[in-house]
């Protein structure tokens, strides 16, 4: 669609959390529901969640809440301009809503499990509007080789392209979408010592490598790698996950070469990641359900939230992987991949070694030793 540079706006271009010390934030969380523990302070600027998956209650902000388990969040946007303000959908807009739809629902194939209704009827909703808008194949064909295109990625970029953490009484866990598939991903030139120095750097106890690629029939094929250096902690996962029945992923071990890796082909290709977290979070629970508490100690109680304190979280985590720092809650992207779908992003030269965010929390940190107006630093 060749976005023009100028129309992109970057996180790092707008101080939050300024703004809102100045008294002149809304938020509107869309496609998630819980802020990162270093926007916290932001909650209360939070007027509504838009949401297609689970909502976990205690994590989300209080305020109106909608919540519809669709295919495509975007579905519920585009139901939300048709419904409250129709005149402002452009062809441009809605060019970009029904390629995401189609992208979000596997081409509106329910037979895969991805579309509902709901997003079939906005998709056609689209399309009346605006007839000249690409044909469906086309245009899923087009959205799905740029998104599964890894060529030129290093195995760093390809974990963080379409990556979701979670977190748990001090343990992190990676989950990232991987399009490639899994005999290639695993005879990737020095993989083990990769996933060890992105873990290691970026704080995860372990990490859930989600494989999706297309047969040559265009069905969608899952399979799953599970690298966790902590012995316990990886059995727990993998048992959780073989013996789910709901939902069932159908597992069948695939050889690996280490033993902190553990890969399986999944049978049950409907179950994708939004499916997936709620087995992952029980295995977590599972896993210090199984812990011996020390006579006479607290049982740890389970911080979801996310605002567990840094120390507790550091010690729990340097037991599972030494050298682990918790300084740092999320970790600073990685270059723009060279299959970008926007021309000329300007971070496709990749990030300077300093951030932007780094130099902003400076800057604030000075503002704030010489003056006595407060105002938080940017993330």
């Amino acid at each position: 669609m060749h976005i023009p540079e100028s129309l992109l706006i970057f996180r790092d271009e707008i101080d939050l959390h300024a703004l809102h010390q100045a008294g002149q934030l809304t938020l509107i969380l869309v496609d998630h529901h819980v802020l990162p523990r270093s926007d916290a302070a932001l909650e209360e600027a939070v007027v509504e969640v838009l949401d297609h998956r689970p909502i976990e209650q205690k994590r989300c902000p209080p305020c109106h809440v909608s919540v519809e388990l669709v295919g495509s969040c975007t579905t519920l946007v585009t139901e939300r301009i048709l419904q409250g303000a129709p005149e402002i959908l452009d062809r441009q807009t809605a060019a970009l809503l029904h390629g995401t739809i189609i992208l979000d629902c596997v081409n509106m194939d329910l037979k895969i499990g991805k579309a509902t209704l709901k997003d079939k009827k906005y998709v056609e909703k689209l399309e009346a509007l605006f007839p000249d808008l690409p044909k469906r194949d086309d245009i899923f064909d087009s959205l799905r080789r740029a998104k599964f295109d890894v060529s030129g990625l290093t195995t760093e970029q390809m974990l963080r392209k379409d990556q979701k953490t979670i977190f748990r009484q001090g343990i992190k866990v990676a989950i990232s979408a991987i399009y490639m598939d899994l005999e290639a991903f695993l005879q990737r030139s020095g993989l083990i010592a990769d996933l060890h120095a992105f873990c290691q750097a970026h704080s995860y106890d372990a990490l859930v490598a989600m494989i999706i690629f297309f047969n040559t029939h265009n069905e969608p094929v899952r399979q799953l790698a599970i690298f966790c250096p902590h012995a316990a902690l990886r059995m727990t996962i993998c048992g959780v996950l073989e013996q789910s029945q709901s939902p069932s992923l159908k597992l069948t071990a695939a050889p690996t070469t280490h033993p902190n890796l553990q890969a399986y082909l999944q049978g049950n290709t409907q179950v994708c990641r939004k499916k997936f977290l709620p087995l992952l979070q029980e295995a977590l629970s599972a896993y210090f359900d199984s812990m011996t508490i020390p006579s006479g100690q607290p049982e740890t109680v389970d911080v979801s939230r996310e605002q567990v304190d840094k120390e507790s979280d550091r010690a729990v985590t340097s037991s599972l992987i030494p050298g682990l720092s918790q300084d740092e809650e999320e970790p600073p992207l990685p270059p723009t991949p060279m299959n970008s779908l926007v021309d000329e992003c300007p971070l496709d030269q990749g990030l300077p070694k300093l951030s932007a965010e780094a130099i902003f929390e400076k800057c604030s940190q000075i503002s704030l030793s010489q003056s006595t107006t407060a105002f938080l630093s940017k993330k």
